[in-house]
């Protein structure tokens, strides 16, 4: 065991972006095995796009987690790419709503079956119970509802 374990919860960041990092990784090299040119931190967005079928800047954004900025540059690295494209909202001239293109939606056809891998292999890994899984949404439903710097500081002026 090294330093970082020995620390337990203590460390609780750095091993999970320890995990994190090999996954993306790993991941990296998944999609490559399989012929397919595609970076992960595209992920969040496309797959946000498919299944939403459309959606704006902002319901990306909120879907994924990350900042509106972020979710633009990444967008607009899709489109650039001709993955995705846009069109005005008719309620709300100003609103772009993003879309698959014929070539968004071929290249999730050549993903599904590597998806379908990848959750297999990923079930394997946490033992299919979900535990990691159950772990990680509890932690972030109460990080949502309060911070731990929040809590942190609210310890602290308890004391």
């Amino acid at each position: 065991m090294n330093v970082i374990n020995e620390a337990g919860i203590l460390a609780i960041s750095t091993r999970l972006h320890r995990l994190s990092e090999q996954l993306r990784k790993d991941g990296a090299l998944i999609y490559k095995a399989f012929g397919i040119d595609f970076e992960l931190k595209w992920f969040p967005v496309i797959f946000t796009i498919y299944k939403k079928e459309i959606a704006s800047v902002v319901e990306i954004a909120n879907e994924i987690g990350y900042t509106h900025p972020s979710t633009i540059t990444l967008l607009k690295e899709l489109e650039k790419l001709e993955l995705i494209q846009w069109e005005k909202d008719k309620q709300d001239e100003r609103k772009r709503l993003f879309i698959l293109t014929s070539k968004g939606k071929e290249l999730i056809e050549k993903m599904k079956p590597v998806w379908e891998l990848m959750s297999q292999i990923l079930g394997d890994i946490t033992d299919n119970n979900n535990n990691l899984l159950a772990a990680i949404n509890e932690a972030e439903e109460k990080i949502e509802s309060q911070s731990f710097y929040q809590r942190a500081l609210q310890v602290k002026n308890l004391k």
